[in-house]
């Protein structure tokens, strides 16, 4: 991966362009031993852990503020085993939409995982590596469409409840490429909160323990929140 997609980077795009295509990832092809072993290590005592077909990304350019991208199909334990093996063999990257839900007050509303889930206790907004479900029959991939579908699910918010915004802002590092939209909710922090909270209690399957407020950076060193999130809050804050 080259032209413009540079790890450590904060990237301002107009869209992003991303098609499903045939690929033939060697490290899934070479290691099912390795991947078999791995899964059942971090799936014990995590039933709820499920391993899905989801969508990576192979290839990735910025053309004119375009981001375009090919993402192919595996599985989430290969995934799994690649990213905690350290991302070894080609450039390989998990290419995912984040919602930036704002509240009118202007903080930030993030979720935490659940103790069920692989990412237990982090701290995030709602998010979901692309999976088949994101793909369209013209074999695009739909982002946009990501970020208000994990949301719903992940806190039971919908659609019309939300003004979502045009672009994205793409952080970019080594195995992840987080794109974020920012989607604002015209409720208080509080009610937001409040009300997301009340939701996920009717949800089919509960990701979330909690929805953590953050109205400023110091407010992040209180949470086991991933680098590139304090990165995306830092960034957002600091171009006040």
């Amino acid at each position: 991966m080259s032209d413009g997609v540079e790890n450590g980077t904060i990237v301002s795009l107009s869209r992003v362009d991303a098609l499903v295509e045939p690929y033939d990832w060697a490290f899934a092809r070479e290691n099912p031993e390795l991947i078999a072993t791995h899964w059942a290590e971090i799936s014990a005592g995590k039933p709820a852990m499920f391993n899905g077909r989801i969508m990576l990304q192979h290839r990735a350019a910025i053309r004119d503020g375009v981001f375009e991208a090919g993402y192919f199909e595996t599985d989430y334990a290969a995934f799994m085993t690649w990213r905690d093996a350290g991302h070894p063999g080609p450039v390989i990257r998990n290419g995912f939409a984040m919602a930036a839900l704002r509240a009118n007050d202007g903080a930030f509303l993030c979720g935490r995982m659940g103790d069920h889930t692989a990412n237990a206790g982090k701290v995030y907004f709602a998010a979901g590596t692309p999976d088949r479900d994101d793909a369209r029959p013209d074999g695009t991939l739909d982002l946009a469409g990501s970020v208000t579908r994990e949301l719903g699910e992940e806190t039971g918010l919908r659609v019309e409840e939300l003004q979502v915004g045009e672009g994205w802002t793409a952080l970019i590092e080594q195995g992840r490429i987080a794109f974020m939209r920012e989607v604002k909710i015209d409720l208080p922090a509080d009610e937001a909160r409040a009300l997301m909270l009340e939701r996920m209690k009717h949800l089919e399957e509960e990701e979330l323990s909690d929805i953590v407020i953050v109205r400023d950076l110091t407010d992040t060193e209180n949470h086991d929140m991933p680098p590139f999130m304090r990165r995306y809050l830092a960034h957002i804050f600091d171009g006040k």
